[in-house]
């Protein structure tokens, strides 16, 4: 019996964070983000290891050794070549969600086995958020699409609705948020985050 899955295309999320990573500059890898385990360069480290662990998981595949390089979110690991790396990657992410097999049945992100369709989500989820991160930390512009707001919103719901356990090591403590505040600051109080914060 084959059950319809709702897909999302991860395109413009995607497209965002490489002009994101094109708008920083060098002198801001020191800079503090959001994340406050993360300063801007630990932060593109991170999201070079995202982008690979991902996609192995939309591929239902995996590294032999189990990690994926670049997932340290140290700044002294992030590659020289990150600005090259980082839009090949995100294409390569866009590209393995969009394949309709991505979304069927059960694959492994970090250590976590999960229904394909909820994977392609929590892929939406730290590309958007981590997106906002970076264009907060650096002074750029951010656009989140209606359809990414709604997606994000009942992800980071659903998280706070499942207790403290479901959230940890996933989003920091729940920011307080007015209930008539728009969507897409809601989300980011569920995660852990302030939409008023800046550096």
């Amino acid at each position: 019996m084959t059950t319809h899955v709702q897909m999302i295309d991860l395109g413009v999320a995607a497209q965002q964070v490489m002009t994101l990573v094109a708008g920083t500059r060098d002198d801001q890898l020191a800079d503090t983000t959001p994340c406050p385990d993360y300063t801007v360069g630990e932060l593109m480290d991170h999201i070079i290891g995202l982008t690979l662990a991902f996609r192995l998981a939309a591929l239902k595949a995996s590294l032999d050794d189990g990690a994926a390089p670049g997932q340290s979110g140290s700044a002294p690991e992030l590659p020289s070549d990150w600005r090259e790396r980082l839009p090949r990657q995100l294409d390569a992410l866009v590209a393995a969600w969009r394949d309709p097999a991505a979304w069927e049945g059960e694959t492994t992100a970090g250590g976590v086995t999960m229904p394909a369709a909820e994977m392609g989500v929590v892929t939406l989820d730290e590309l958007v958020l981590h997106g906002w991160d970076l264009a907060q930390a650096t002074g750029q512009p951010f656009h989140c699409n209606p359809v990414h707001v709604e997606a994000v919103l009942g992800f980071t719901t659903a998280v706070a609705e499942a207790g403290p356990e479901a959230r940890e090591g996933l989003f920091g403590p729940p920011v307080d948020v007015p209930p008539d505040a728009p969507a897409f600051d809601r989300a980011l109080g569920l995660a852990g985050r302030d939409p008023a914060w800046t550096p």
